[in-house]
């Protein structure tokens, strides 16, 4: 995987474990505006992934919506990230019936996956990097390589911490 770059083209490191969770403010898939500040104490993955519409990312958010309701029964959120288009996360999110929120960091273009040190400057896509949040901090952070789907099981560890 590529070192991940601000979109002007220098490193950034994702946040670590106990740093204070990057803020953001972007469309869902239905254009309504998700605040980082409205989750207030609520836990939530953000969960970044390079496109809509590609294997690997479809499988892996496939997956995540078969555990979604165990993960909201912990009272954690799931938040996919992408450089999509709010317009294409709605035909991706109707077509794959996704239950839960498809970012759209389209512009400033992966200026919030930047942030979290997960935007690949090359490609101009996010990488597969996940971030568990809560009261606005960092609980866990984890990532694959472009081409490799993160695990369920990791998951999970990273909502054992919460307890």
């Amino acid at each position: 995987m590529e070192p991940s770059q601000t979109a002007t083209g220098s490193p950034s490191s994702p946040p670590r474990a106990g740093q204070t969770a990057p803020g953001f403010a972007l469309p869902n898939q239905h254009g309504e505006l998700i605040e980082s500040r409205s989750l207030g104490e609520q836990a939530y993955f953000l969960v970044f992934y390079p496109f809509a519409f590609s294997a690997v990312c479809g499988s892996e958010l496939e997956e995540l919506e078969e555990v979604r309701e165990e993960f909201a029964a912990r009272n954690i959120r799931i938040m996919g990230v992408s450089v999509d288009h709010k317009y294409a996360l709605r035909t991706y999110a109707d077509q794959a019936r996704f239950g839960f929120d498809l970012l759209a960091d389209f512009w400033p273009h992966g200026a919030v996956a930047s942030s979290y040190g997960a935007f690949n400057f090359e490609s101009g896509a996010a990488t597969r990097h996940t971030f568990l949040i809560a009261e606005g901090r960092v609980v866990d952070s984890f990532s694959s390589p472009i081409h490799q789907a993160r695990a369920i099981a990791r998951y999970r560890e990273a909502m054992d911490l919460l307890t």
